[in-house]
């Protein structure tokens, strides 16, 4: 068991009992089951990819990697590309239940992140956003992302964390984690603007506060999460209740259903023509002011004119 514990290891939910301890293999079946879903030539799906991995080395965190906004088509991809992954990235982010990281590279105009822009449409308050600055080490000579790191620019109620990732060049020379962590730490002990908050810079320190704050996070929302469940909950017991002694062939129960479509249909009816149903139409006029209309302004002029 302390052999298993020791030894990290990954596991994909559509690989089922398979273990991978190479994670050059974890990064390939990752692209594999990408073209499996979406093609060959950058088509998009919704439908994500579980990883889960197993390691004495990281804390425990569920992480959900969405697309960063694509504004031009390629590939495969459809023209509304744009439109349908804000959808997704949207169907994500407005749960309340979850923790948005806004990843805005420090060599562009902060006020021009999609990410926080986002962010503050689902999360006005900023309750659940934590931003994060990459590419600080690529920024131009003599210029330094300082005050968005100190809060002071966009402020943000839980600050901002800057990272300094693997470049492309790294990741194709198989430059190791540990070695892109070091690097990551000399370049914000190093940094004459980075150096004096270096302690709250990286990704280690990410992990850590991403880990202390979504378990906070947990603690706040559970016991609304837990009465909303029992509620469903109920509901459904009841729900079970009624079919258990259901006989679809007792002519009470016929008579009974078509009454409750005569009513509904009565409701409905009702609703279109007042217009407070959820079916209103806001290009033309429908229901009752349609109604209203061809009485008062098509009748009489057709009358004229016989």
């Amino acid at each position: 068991l302390l052999l298993i514990f020791l030894t990290e290891y990954a596991e994909f939910l559509h690989c089922k009992g398979k273990k991978f301890t190479d994670f050059d293999e974890v990064r390939q079946e990752i692209e594999v089951e990408t073209d499996r879903v979406t093609g060959m030539n950058k088509g998009i799906s919704s439908v994500p990819i579980n990883l889960r991995i197993y390691s004495p080395h990281v804390l425990s965190l569920t992480l959900i990697d969405l697309p960063g906004i694509t504004k031009v088509p390629v590939g495969d991809q459809p023209p509304d590309i744009e439109q349908q992954i804000r959808d997704m990235i949207m169907q994500f982010i407005s749960r309340e239940n979850c923790l948005i990281l806004a990843v805005t590279p420090a060599n562009t105009d902060l006020a021009n992140s999609d990410a926080l822009k986002l962010a503050k449409e689902v999360d006005p308050q900023g309750l659940r956003t934590i931003g994060v600055i990459t590419k600080l080490d690529l920024m131009d000579e003599g210029t330094d992302a300082r005050e968005v790191l100190e809060n002071k620019l966009l402020p943000l109620r839980r600050g901002y964390i800057g990272v300094v990732n693997r470049s492309q060049k790294d990741i194709d020379g198989k430059k190791d984690i540990k070695a892109a962590l070091l690097a990551e730490r000399k370049f914000f002990l190093s940094h004459p603007s980075y150096r004096h908050m270096a302690d709250r810079m990286g990704t280690p320190y990410l992990q850590k506060v991403l880990n202390q704050q979504l378990t906070n996070h947990i603690r706040d929302t559970l016991p609304a999460f837990r009465s909303k469940l029992q509620s469903q909950l109920l509901s459904i017991e009841h729900e079970v209740e009624v079919y258990k002694n259901f006989r679809p062939e007792d002519p009470t129960r016929k008579t009974k259903a078509l009454l409750q479509m005569v009513q509904q249909f009565s409701v409905d009816f009702e609703k279109r023509i007042e217009g407070s149903g959820d079916q209103v139409d806001t290009l033309e006029l429908s229901g009752g002011a349609k109604i209203n209309r061809i009485f008062h302004e098509r009748f009489p002029f057709e009358l004229v004119k016989v």
